[in-house]
């Protein structure tokens, strides 16, 4: 379902873009921290200034409609190098458990940002791959 080199696309993005929709089908998209592994994509939910992170959006647009996509690209000057990868399936939060460990731990080496943090308490997004699209040049 994951090419290789759709996945090592992914491994090498930094960003990608996670769109979820509420209930009425209202899109919501924010660029996200993200990892893979096996056929799951993770998104680390980290602490906010803004207000209580277990409140955030997504995750509100995730209870109500579980279906998402998550797309990396790769823009440049030379549009011969453009690409992009799209995951698409269901989402589930994650609370607790081993699968939340691992993707923390995953997630904490991949950005160093995360390692610093406290994630006690703060769920992940794990994606269940249903669909892959991708379009242009990958590697």
């Amino acid at each position: 379902m994951l090419e290789h080199a759709e996945r090592a696309f992914l491994e090498a993005a930094r960003v990608a873009h996670l769109a979820t929709a509420d209930a009425a089908g209202r899109p919501h998209v924010v660029p996200v921290c993200f990892g893979l592994i096996g056929l799951s994509a993770y998104v680390q939910i980290d602490a906010k200034p803004k207000g209580d992170p277990l409140r955030l959006k997504r995750l509100d647009n995730i209870r109500q409609n579980p279906e998402v996509a998550l797309v990396a690209d790769r823009y440049d000057e030379d549009w011969s190098r453009l690409g992009w990868v799209m995951l698409r399936g269901r989402a589930e939060i994650l609370a607790a458990g081993s699968e939340l460990a691992a993707a923390q731990a995953l997630l904490r080496r991949r950005y160093r940002q995360l390692a610093a943090m406290d994630l006690a308490g703060l769920p992940a997004i794990a994606l269940r791959i249903a669909r892959v699209s991708s379009w242009g040049k990958l590697d």
